[in-house]
């Protein structure tokens, strides 16, 4: 269990990579502190917050004078900072490479494609007013599939986990992706049994850590689904 120094975490748990930020942190129990940054209300662009992130994006870690901007860097220095356990971002050279292959592909395919679904079925027709574009949903839904596909047979293959038999920061962050969909209520996952049964194994590993962390996702989906 991490002791120690309490950190500064600035986040908004609908944003997937603050949930995998939020989960390592509350499932390893490193002392933190959680400042909400509510996207919707705009208080990503206030001058405050963009002095700590120029960018204006979530999340962003504080440790003393030291301050990091994306949710990659921020799990990895979690992990190699603190006392935790080594599977999360492991020490051996080749262990540690997988996890950093999968982060690495993770930025050009389990984000942005999963991320697309749930802004064509939720935020643009809340936001705008308009209802769904199926063409361009089912174009995302189809590059999704690809991804889901090469999740399977590039990475989890016959492993329990992304990138061996233990849990890492890799599959917090994509399984914070995959959930991302359930706004709608589309459990993408739900003709692949190969990945729900890691998904399974995912929410066991870190226990009540994943619920909390995806509260105000499934609050969303209730919403939704009040409005259909």
């Amino acid at each position: 269990m991490a002791t120690g120094r309490e950190v500064q975490l600035y986040l908004d748990l609908l944003s997937q990579p603050c949930r995998a930020v939020h989960i390592l942190l509350t499932r390893t129990k490193i002392p933190h502190r959680v400042h909400s940054v509510a996207l919707r209300k705009g208080e990503h662009r206030t001058s405050e917050f963009s002095k700590l992130n120029p960018m204006q994006k979530v999340p962003v870690l504080v440790d003393g004078g030291f301050i990091l901007r994306e949710s990659d860097a921020i799990l990895k220095y979690l992990a190699t900072t603190f006392d935790i356990p080594e599977h999360w971002y492991p020490w051996q050279p080749e262990r540690r490479a997988r996890v950093d292959e999968y982060t690495a592909w993770h930025h050009s395919n389990t984000r942005p494609h999963a991320a697309k679904v749930f802004m064509l079925e939720v935020l643009l027709p809340a936001q705008l007013g308009v209802p769904v574009d199926r063409r361009r949903l089912d174009r995302a839904l189809s590059d999704l599939d690809v991804t889901l596909e090469r999740l399977e047979s590039m990475f989890l293959r016959r492993q329990p986990f992304l990138c061996g038999d233990d849990i890492t920061v890799a599959d917090l962050l994509a399984v914070c992706e995959l959930m991302q969909p359930l706004g709608s209520g589309r459990d993408i996952l739900k003709d692949r049994p190969q990945l729900r049964r890691w998904r399974s194994r995912v929410q066991s590993a870190v226990g009540e850590s994943f619920d909390d962390a995806h509260a105000v996702l499934f609050a969303v989906r209730d919403r939704h689904r009040a409005r259909l």
